[in-house]
């Protein structure tokens, strides 16, 4: 399947319900299975990842299939390994079997864990060390002292510190290296505590005590998704127009994708906590973008702690003419797809080249070569792929998006949301796609880039 995607006619208004938070929810899943409650479907994120690690919970004997959840996956493996009386295979589609599980696996295993790489049917001859699936017979783990690589991804982190109240003894967690990602570790230790378990980071060291008697019923709602708030971050920059979010908290500290606000401000993104409405003149419970002229000529960012924000952010400059460096991006080499790759040679499509510094930093420097068709943007399986290439549509219209049904990993309602806020999408064949755009004198990214960008502004607001 793929669609072709039209900006509205009239300047964007429109009013957007975010999805819920698809990590709050992953975190509150587990707490409630090792706490023993009882988790409504309502009451976290409606989207593929969350409907996939509720299942899986739900299991202690047998093959579960995690599909492409890959914090799931991570969840899982820590949970039935501390779980008594499990005996699961852990699989997934075949992006996740070339996903790094090793340094969890073996930290795992340090704390007493039976796990086993195998293949889809248990025979660990066949299985491939360091990757899923994974054969885990669960028992209660010794706790104690255990050390991990946090520089490859927090979720091996948050996974131990989930399962800590399923072990004999208070667990602490010494972290080798500069966490990857932080302000997820920090959302899962503030959940935790939030459910009456003792958790601390003192220097290297994480500190986790309480067992599941101590974890109490859930007060504190599943917040609306920052990740999911970023494209129409994107989209505001893009069209000039107003957008409202409710139910979304400015500086929301649990949430490190919150930085959104602050970055996109940068491209020209004003944020305004409880706007008011127009037709009412009474205040919105949420955060109203607008757009302004006001946007700087260069980013430079470290993007460590939140690097799923960096393909959204990429698209967004890139459209608007605004060179960028971002680093601290080398997770993106293990997420669904090889974001790095997927990103520059999808960028070609825009007329953009982008350059790889190894694995840790993409950037552009304004270089471009001529369009002549309209992109065809592939997705890879990757649901941020699929969202972060679409407000491209704002300047390209009738850009396609291959297999737009990837976003259901995380926000199963965005094509939706975009069609509410007066986009036109329309399912299209494979002829279709060979429509060209304009010639380079009536090239719409050059004519709206010259437009909004003011190359005059200060740059480099965020320096590495």
């Amino acid at each position: 399947m793929k669609y072709a995607i039209f900006p509205p006619e009239e300047i964007l208004q429109t009013t957007v319900n975010l999805p819920l938070s698809k990590s709050e929810s992953a975190r509150r899943l587990v707490i409630d299975a090792i706490g023993g409650y009882t988790t409504a479907a309502e009451d976290v994120a409606d989207c593929d990842d969350t409907r996939a690690l509720m299942h899986a919970l739900s299991m202690r004997n047998g093959r579960v299939d995690i599909g492409a959840a890959g914090t799931a996956m991570r969840f899982a493996a820590a949970f039935f390994a501390a779980t008594e009386c499990t005996d699961i295979i852990l699989d997934g589609i075949e992006r996740m079997r070339h996903r790094p599980v090793a340094p969890l696996v073996e930290a795992l295993r340090s704390l007493g864990a039976d796990i086993e790489y195998t293949d889809a049917d248990g025979d660990p001859a066949k299985g491939t060390e360091g990757y899923a699936p994974l054969h885990i017979r669960g028992r209660q783990l010794e706790g104690g002292m255990v050390n991990i690589d946090a520089t490859v991804s927090s979720q091996f982190i948050s996974a131990l510190t989930l399962a800590a109240p399923l072990m004999r003894r208070p667990l602490r967690i010494v972290l080798e290296g500069d966490v990857t990602s932080a302000p997820y570790l920090h959302m899962t230790m503030e959940m935790l505590r939030r459910r009456g378990i003792d958790a601390a980071l003192e220097g290297n060291d994480v500190y986790i005590q309480g067992s599941a008697a101590d974890i109490t019923a859930a007060e504190t709602p599943v917040g609306r998704d920052w990740s999911a708030a970023s494209y129409w971050y994107a989209i505001a920059a893009l069209s000039s127009g107003w957008v409202t979010l409710p139910g979304l908290r400015l500086g929301y500290r649990l949430q490190g994708d919150s930085v959104a606000a602050e970055i996109f401000e940068r491209l020209g993104v004003i944020s305004e906590q409880n706007p008011e409405d127009e037709d009412t003149g009474e205040h919105i419970d949420g955060v109203g973008l607008s757009a302004s002229p006001e946007i700087y000529s260069r980013l430079d960012l470290d993007m460590s702690a939140t690097p799923d924000l960096v393909p959204t952010l990429a698209v967004a400059a890139t459209m608007l003419g605004v060179p960028f460096q971002f680093h601290g991006v080398h997770t993106l080499r293990n997420k669904e797809t090889d974001r790095l790759d997927a990103l520059r040679a999808e960028a070609v499509k825009l007329g953009a080249l982008y350059e790889i510094d190894g694995d840790d930093s993409i950037g552009w420097e304004g270089r471009r070569v001529p369009i002549r068709t309209l992109p065809v943007i592939e997705t890879y399986g990757d649901h941020r792929m699929a969202m972060a290439f679409a407000p491209a549509a704002l300047y390209l219209p009738g850009l396609v998006i291959d297999s737009p049904e990837v976003v259901t990993k995380s926000y199963s309602g965005f094509w939706d949301d975009l069609r509410n806020a007066g986009f036109t999408i329309t399912e299209v064949d494979e002829a279709a796609v060979n429509a060209t755009v304009p010639s380079e004198d009536e090239n719409p990214v050059e004519e709206q880039m010259s437009e909004k960008q003011d190359p005059g502004l200060a740059s480099n607001i965020f320096p590495t």
